[in-house]
């Protein structure tokens, strides 16, 4: 058994089941991959994989306990190339970051900064995509950490850390009448206009979206996007009101817009850290995670990990 042959089998799977998905990832051939996956199914004496002539269409039952096997040894394998680096380049090493654009542009600028101070050595990629996305790049070893509002709860794969909570403003054109209305503003006020927001799956939109229906309004969304300054420019072409992540709006940088405090209205939003259970983070991993959040020290992330790992063994148990 090679562990090559763990990781066609696993990317085939991830692949949904298309060998030849699977060859293009890896930058290999279909014959390969195909060759290799019977060759273990050979050695350990089951079948893995239900095919029809050349194509593969489902995974047996044994071929499923098999794949989640599989999945852990190879990240297990990445846990020991880990602990060897750790100790043979300790300035050095890579680092990668799944998270949203929300968090990537306005959060987490400073902390990149003094990263990078502490660590000039260490590589430091940042992925961005919606919260299903980072989080599955996390479960399938592409990123080390996940920093996002929304989805990281879905994949018991990860533990989750709270790391600080944030609101929304509304974003009007200078000169708007919502500013100037001598009171706070009600979802009523923000109804009465169209409205540029987040899309469904980020930044907390579900509270949004919840907060009118309990007031029984229904909103004139005439816009979505998963970046806060594609909302920006809409509200600045006079397309409709903005509502946004608070942190998102620049008063120095944001000429010709106005912002409105709306906590008041929405449920406050909470941004986590999601990383895999099994997965051994290297000392400036650590150090990358208490700068974004300081009450979450290394002690406390592992913790945090064993006790997630300890509840996954009481489920198994059970």
């Amino acid at each position: 058994m090679k562990l090559q042959q763990l990781r066609y089998l696993v990317e085939v799977a991830k692949q949904g089941l298309n060998v030849s998905l699977a060859a293009e990832k890896l930058h290999t051939s279909q014959p390969g991959i195909s060759k290799q996956i019977r060759l273990l199914e050979d050695e350990l004496g089951v079948q893995i994989f239900i095919r029809n002539g050349k194509r593969v269409v489902d995974v047996t039952p044994p071929g499923r306990e098999i794949l989640r096997i599989a999945e852990q040894m190879l990240m297990q394998a990445r846990n020991l190339k880990q602990i060897g680096e750790e100790f043979v380049n300790v300035e050095g090493g890579s680092l990668t970051i799944a998270t949203t654009h929300t968090q990537a542009r306005y959060a987490l600028p400073p902390v990149v900064h003094a990263f990078l101070e502490k660590y000039p050595k260490v590589s430091l990629s940042i992925k961005q995509g919606s919260p299903t996305q980072i989080s599955e790049m996390v479960v399938e070893g592409q990123a080390d950490i996940a920093i996002a509002t929304e989805g990281i709860d879905h994949y018991s794969e990860l533990a989750m850390l709270s790391c600080y909570d944030w609101n929304r403003c509304i974003v009007v054109t200078s000169g708007h009448p919502l500013p100037r209305l001598g009171r706070p503003i009600t979802l009523a006020d923000v109804a009465a206009y169209p409205l540029i927001t987040y899309d469904f799956a980020f930044a907390g939109r579900s509270k949004i979206n919840r907060a009118f229906a309990d007031a029984g309004l229904e909103p004139n969304v005439v816009l979505t996007a998963i970046d806060s300054d594609v909302i920006k420019t809409y509200v600045g072409l006079g397309l409709g009101i903005g509502i946004l992540a608070s942190m998102a709006f620049e008063p120095e940088r944001d000429l010709g817009l106005e912002a409105i405090d709306a906590s008041h209205l929405f449920e406050k939003s909470t941004t986590h850290i999601g990383i895999r259970k099994d997965a051994y983070l290297r000392g400036y991993a650590y150090d990358f995670i208490e700068l974004f959040a300081p009450h979450l020290t290394r002690q406390v992330v592992q913790n945090a990990l064993l006790c997630a790992a300890d509840e996954d063994m009481a489920s198994d148990d059970e």
